[in-house]
Parts: C-alpha cells; sequence; structure tokens
C-alpha cells in the first residue's frame, strides 16, 4: 500500500509523524511525505526532525508568500506531478489548510482515493479560509477519520451518510502527538522564564480576526493586562503580531516572549494555570492537560469541549475574559481520555486502510 501524505504547516508535520511511527510498524505500508511549504519556517531544521522524531519530506515544493488562489493553484500543480510519479493508492491529508485542499483536489481528479484526517470538523463560520478548505475536502475524499463524535454527526447533518465514502471515528492524533512529546519535553523553559508550576497564565493569539481588528486585539490585550495583575501572563508572539501591537501603541505589562518550539510549548501548556487562546489546536492540548481554556473567538470546531464546560468561548471581549478567569482560576478537572480516543487513533486509521 503506497500512501503520499501531504504536509504544509508546523503542526501536521507533527501529526505526521504520529502516524509515521505508527505506520513503520505496518511493512505492507509504503509511504512518502510531500512538503508544500506552505508554512515557511525556519525554525523546521535538522534540529527539528531529529529531536521531533518527524521524517523527513520527500519532496519540497516551496509554495508560500502567496494569495490564497495562489498558492493554491501553485501546490496543486506540483502535487499532480508527484502523484502522476510516484502512483500511490492513496493521498492522505491533515485538517483545513491550503494544502490540505490541493492534495485532495489532485488526488481526486487523477481518480487517488483521498484519506482525511481530522474530517468533519466545522465552526459553521464560512468566512474562515479553514472552514471552506475542510468542507470541500471532506466532500471529494474517500475516507474521513473523525476525531471526535460532533465530528461524525456533522458529517451525518450534512448527509455524508448517502455518499460513497468510508467514515471512520479513529480519535484524535493530535492526542497521539502531545501524549508522545509529553515524555521527551523538559523544565528549560519554565527554568529560562523564571515560571513556577501552576502559577501563570499561558496565552497565544495569532488569528487574523483578532490581530488584523483594532478593536478586538485592543480587549483582548487590556484583559491580559488585567489578569497579569493578579498572576503572570506568558505570550509567545508572532513577530508580525507584535509589530501590529506597537504600531497602534498598545500598552502591554504581560510576558511576551518569541514563539517556541511544540516540546517547549507542551511543557508551558501542561504546568499553567489556565489557557487563553485563538488557537484551535491549544484548545485541545489544554484538555489533553487538564486545564481550562478561555477560547478568544466567537465560534469553535471543538464544541464537545464547551459542552463538558472546560473550554468557554469569550470572543474578543475583555470583560468576558476576566470573568472566565475569575471563574475558572481556582478550579480543577480531570481529562477523560477517551473524549479524543485515548492515544489510539494512529493505530486505528493503520488498521482501518488495511482492512480497506
Amino acid at each position: 500500500m503506497k500512501i503520499l501524505t501531504i504536509v504544509g504547516a508546523r503542526p501536521q508535520f507533527i501529526k505526521a509523524g504520529a502516524l509515521s511511527r505508527e505506520f513503520k510498524k505496518y511493512p505492507e505500508i509504503k509511504e512518502s511525505i510531500l512538503h508544500t511549504g506552505q508554512h515557511h519556517d525556519e525554525n523546521m531544521s535538522e534540529v527539528f526532525f531529529r529531536e521531533m522524531e518527524i521524517p523527513k519530506p520527500d519532496f519540497n515544493l516551496e509554495v508560500h508568500g502567496l494569495s490564497h488562489g495562489a498558492m493554491t493553484g501553485r501546490m496543486l500543480e506540483g502535487i499532480e506531478k508527484v502523484i502522476l510519479d510516484q502512483k500511490p493508492d492513496y493521498v492522505l491529508v491533515f485538517g483545513d489548510t491550503n494544502s490540505t485542499l490541493a492534495g485532495a483536489l489532485a488526488a481526486s481528479k487523477l481518480h487517488v482515493k483521498v484519506v482525511h484526517i481530522e474530517a468533519g470538523l466545522r465552526s459553521f463560520n464560512m468566512n474562515m479560509p479553514e472552514e471552506v478548505n475542510r468542507i470541500l475536502t471532506d466532500r471529494i475524499s474517500n475516507w474521513l477519520f473523525c476525531p471526535t463524535e460532533t465530528a461524525i454527526k456533522n458529517l451525518e447533518k450534512e448527509g455524508f451518510q448517502h455518499f460513497d465514502l468510508k467514515v471512520n471515528l479513529c480519535g484524535d492524533v493530535m492526542q497521539d502527538a502531545s501524549l508522545f512529546y509529553a515524555q521527551k519535553a523538559s523544565n528549560a523553559i519554565l527554568d529560562k522564564l523564571n515560571l513556577s508550576s501552576g502559577y501563570y497564565v499561558l496565552s497565544t493569539i495569532h488569528r487574523a480576526e483578532n490581530t488584523d481588528d483594532k478593536g478586538r486585539l485592543s480587549e483582548i490585550v487590556s484583559a491580559l493586562n488585567a489578569i497579569n495583575e493578579e498572576v503572570k501572563v506568558v505570550l509567545p508572539l508572532h513577530p508580525r503580531t507584535r509589530k501590529i501591537i506597537a504600531d497602534r501603541g498598545l500598552k502591554t505589562n504581560f510576558t511576551i516572549i518569541d514563539p517556541v518550539g511544540y516540546l517547549d510549548m507542551i511543557t508551558l501548556t501542561s504546568n499553567c494555570r489556565l489557557v487563553i487562546t485563538d488557537s484551535g489546536g491549544l484548545q485541545k492540548e489544554a484538555y489533553f492537560f487538564g486545564k481550562f481554556c478561555l477560547t478568544a473567538r466567537d465560534q469553535t470546531e471543538w464544541t464537545e469541549l464547551i459542552e463538558a464546560g472546560v473550554n468557554k468561548l469569550v470572543g474578543a471581549d475583555s470583560k468576558a475574559i476576566i470573568a472566565g478567569w475569575n471563574e475558572k482560576k481556582d478550579k480543577h478537572f480531570v481529562a477523560n481520555a477517551a473524549l479524543y480516543g485515548g492515544g489510539k487513533a494512529c493505530e486505528n486509521i493503520a488498521k482501518a486502510l488495511l482492512r480497506k
């Protein structure tokens, strides 16, 4: 069985690494990895692949820094050439990036079966390019591997049970990765930042809906400033967002640091008091490590976390963020590992593909 895995963003490499480790257990599976280049990341050096135990890509299209249309088109062209040359049985894609859609489109048009990992997720906000990508990818895939029951129900509501494809509840690949890497993470980042476990809030803000909207960004910064008066707030921040904050004259009294690697991020997440984020992935990782999360968005794909009372949508509303902090700051919960598959997602995917 020849599988061509398409990745384009750093989180997808981490997910692909988890799945590749599982694929290697089965001699009948031969996997190649194609990197579209969507997220051009200087930190993805030899050290990144070695420390994270991720196989280096067999192909690199180096497509980045373009508009959505131009980027997707260039990827589509490059992926098509590799598919024609390699003749895989399956093209496997993750999530909801432009790389995801380009891989699925290229394969579908060449009549190669598409495997979509993290299928069925919906934010119900069509203004998000990720929502468009995930809906279209689901519709042209042959295997839909869903992380949660919620994702399965989303597909049923859209009539996917009437389509010629296979839907599988496998669990969340990111939980597999988080559990694996948690064993390899060290406390060096805590020592460097002089942080004590349980005595800081971890925040990340990167979505354009927040960073490019002055009103929303001001509200979030104001809330983080207020919370920082009570407990230290640590915010790994992309240089672009840092510049926006400076250009708009927004005053910050919390701790801003440069973006950190995945192992350091796991350490920061597993030792914090609470998470405030607009990231999809970090919402889940907060749950994996038993941390309450305040989500600075108006919708989330991970509605089961909202229903469980461990994640709260606070939008970009300073009062709502502060109220959420006051509500959750002294509470604790134990994560239910079964909610996201208990670290068995990759095993479930490999076995399902082999069963065909």
